[in-house]
């Protein structure tokens, strides 16, 4: 319809092209179409338990938690105080040395050694 109904048809140089172009662009435009659709989920009024899939997430979270504490409690002390103040606190590397009296290469050595350890415990790169 769209090749039928084009102005530019009468002066096509590269009529495949322009069939290929419409199809790459109708499959462009549909899958943007399923990507904004939203599903929504009937609601059930005796439904007070939450679905499997968010008991499944809920008990991730808890096992990366214990993974996550597991792994910090493992961290030579300055480094996990480095990294709370950095990760935890919201402080940046120059508070962090001009709080702790330390070079700005040693925040940075400590930051890389507890995220290293960390990606390390939790088994995927942050």
């Amino acid at each position: 319809m769209r090749a039928a109904t084009s102005k530019q048809l009468t002066e096509l140089v590269n009529p495949a092209g322009f069939l290929r172009r419409i199809a790459f662009n109708l499959l462009v435009d549909e899958a943007r179409r399923q990507k904004c659709r939203v599903r929504t989920q009937p609601l059930l009024e005796n439904a007070d338990a939450p679905s499997r899939a968010a008991q499944e997430d809920a008990v991730h979270v808890r096992e990366a938690r214990h993974v996550l504490e597991i792994a910090l409690a493992e961290l030579p002390q300055k480094t996990a105080r480095i990294f709370a103040m950095n990760r935890i606190e919201k402080k940046s590397y120059r508070q962090i040395h001009l709080e702790l009296g330390i070079a700005l290469p040693t925040v940075d050595y400590h930051m890389m050694k507890a995220l290293a350890h960390l990606r390390q415990a939790l088994g995927h790169s942050w």
